[in-house]
């Protein structure tokens, strides 16, 4: 199948990946925010999984973004990306012994026992890798996990965000600021800028919830944003 953006976002909406807060929650940048981008629920799910895992795939392929091994941020998309490599490798022509990598990082490093190797990662990416994340706010967590991963000897081709909140950090940069200039190509699936507008107008939360997220994309946003 073709990728469908407007698919995609509605999937977003229908199965409340975003959702507008009454209450602000603290997001890892230690910014207070009305709005909370959330893959877990939909990915505590086997259906909605394999959707979401086809809806991945579906993007890369007439993108022409090619990967040997698809490799996600420890803890945020590590259940995504193994999933999604396990098809894109059973989907293969030369799908076979030692063609593909299935490979993980753990959220926290082993203790010192045992072998080095396992201590960051559990299954060594392979060849050109691609690192995935559910959701990028300044794309800290992509770029130290895209860093460990060339540590262990694989080649970080690009950083997959799924959704980009479209924010600018405490220096005014960007998420794609941060990735280039660490020396990797961003892309990302669905954007903050895109899915608002059309999720305001299905979900109608408060005209106040409203006004605080235009408020806070005026200030930290990387355009400010129009909801109505």
């Amino acid at each position: 199948m073709a990728f469908d953006k407007d698919a995609f976002y509605q999937f977003m909406i229908d199965h409340r990946v975003v959702e507008f807060r009454e209450q602000p929650i603290i997001l890892k940048s230690r910014r207070p925010s009305h709005l909370y981008i959330n893959w877990r629920t939909a990915m505590e799910d086997v259906f909605l999984t394999d959707r979401i895992t086809d809806m991945v795939l579906e993007y890369l392929d007439p993108q022409g973004i090619f990967a040997h091994t698809l490799y996600g941020v420890p803890e945020a998309a590590t259940k995504l990306a193994l999933l999604a490599q396990f098809k894109s490798a059973t989907r293969s022509p030369d799908y076979g012994i030692g063609s593909h990598a299935l490979a993980m990082g753990r959220g926290k490093p082993k203790d010192e026992h045992g072998n080095p190797k396992d201590r960051y990662l559990l299954g060594q990416p392979k060849g050109l890798t691609l690192v995935i994340e559910d959701v990028t706010t300044t794309a800290t967590s992509a770029i130290n996990a895209a860093r460990l991963v060339e540590e262990g000897g694989a080649h970080v081709g690009g950083i997959l965000s799924m959704f980009n909140r479209m924010n600018l950090d405490g220096d005014r940069r960007s998420a794609e600021d941060n990735v280039v200039q660490a020396g990797f190509p961003f892309v990302w699936i669905g954007s903050a800028d895109e899915l608002l507008p059309r999720a305001y107008a299905a979900m109608q939360p408060s005209e106040e919830i409203g006004d605080k997220i235009e408020a806070e994309y005026r200030q930290f946003g990387v355009k400010p944003l129009s909801l109505r």
